[in-house]
């Protein structure tokens, strides 16, 4: 019977070995210590005979030295894995691992048999998409994680602002429209951020001097949607302020099927400017998130927070954009006769 063996892991002392200086200096060069007087010819042998060996760094002892596991954990609430949280997950993944930290999501279930995994993985900080849920926190920083985004402790710091809807309203108003109902989602899992929109919306159409929108969340069903828009035609509404591209697409057509043209009847904006909005027919008027930066803006929080340096400021990436096009219209004015 034949029997195989693991190869041994190449170590430090097997360099230093190789050639011939000391197990110190090999450390010094590859985990780069400062303050360090090495010569480059001696670094660059180092290196060298590192990877001639096939010298692979121990991370869990590097770890341990350094007091940092590099690892960045994402706790994501239970929503939809939608195109813009996709894009911004993996934006912030590069950046992260550009900088050399490694970007692992975790969403936790109500029925929390699993353990955590910021108990489980010791990550140098543990960012969230949303506002910690009550415990959550305690618990965090219980396990021996110190740092965290947002950080409970610094509720100025956690303030966020959602001016798609009022960006939304306000293109409505400027084409004419006067009487907006909003169409939420009726998915449970969204019920948060659908009423955080919900409430800019209304903010923003009281500030224009609109009376109260209408409101309705609905499935992504024609049935739905169909019900939605006979009890907003019978009630005069003109225009629709969508929670998203697919509630929006939806809304359009059940519109079409059950003959509202759209914009002429009914227009309607969606949010998010994902790629069904542009490939609809009529394509949809949408709100513009920067997924991208809005991922790499994530990860500067997170490598901010971990250095112990200045936060980034929000930039451009920050901000929501407008994109109009076919599914709203100006609406013509009405003359009393």
């Amino acid at each position: 019977m034949s029997s195989t063996t693991s190869p041994r892991r190449v170590t430090a002392s097997d360099i230093a070995r190789s050639l011939g200086i000391s197990r110190a200096t090999v450390g010094f060069v590859l985990n780069d210590t400062p303050g360090q007087t090495i010569s480059e010819a001696t670094r660059v042998r180092v290196l060298d005979e590192a990877k001639r060996l096939g010298y692979r760094p121990h991370t869990a002892a590097r770890a341990l030295a350094s007091g940092r596991t590099r690892i960045v954990l994402l706790v994501l609430p239970d929503w939809p894995l939608d195109f813009r949280l996709r894009r911004n997950i993996e934006e912030a993944s590069l950046a992260l691992d550009e900088a050399g930290y490694a970007l692992i999501t975790y969403t936790p279930h109500p029925t929390g048999q699993s353990r955590p995994l910021w108990e489980t993985l010791q990550p140098d900080v543990v960012i969230s998409m949303t506002e910690f849920a009550p415990g959550v926190a305690e618990a965090i920083r219980a396990s021996g994680v110190t740092r965290l985004i947002p950080d409970p402790e610094s509720p100025a710091d956690n303030e966020y602002s959602e001016d798609g809807p009022v960006l939304q309203v306000q293109h409505l108003f400027d084409i004419g429209h006067r009487s907006i109902a909003f169409a939420g989602s009726a998915d449970p899992r969204v019920s948060d951020l659908v009423a955080l929109r919900r409430r800019r919306t209304r903010e923003a159409a009281s500030s224009l001097g609109l009376p109260p929108l209408a409101s309705r969340d609905i499935d992504l069903t024609d049935e739905s949607a169909t019900e939605a828009i006979d009890e907003w035609r019978a009630a005069g509404v003109t225009g629709v302020v969508a929670y998203n591209d697919d509630v929006a697409g939806t809304l359009v057509g059940a519109a079409l099927r059950h003959g509202v043209a759209v914009p002429e009847d009914l227009s309607i904006i969606g949010h998010d400017d994902t790629p069904l909005a542009s490939m609809f027919e009529p394509r949809l008027s949408t709100i513009r998130l920067n997924t991208m930066g809005l991922g790499r803006y994530l990860a500067q929080l997170a490598l901010s927070a971990v250095e112990e340096r200045e936060a980034p400021s929000a930039g451009p990436e920050l901000q929501a954009v407008l994109v109009p096009r076919d599914s709203t219209r100006v609406r013509p004015a009405v003359t009393e006769s």
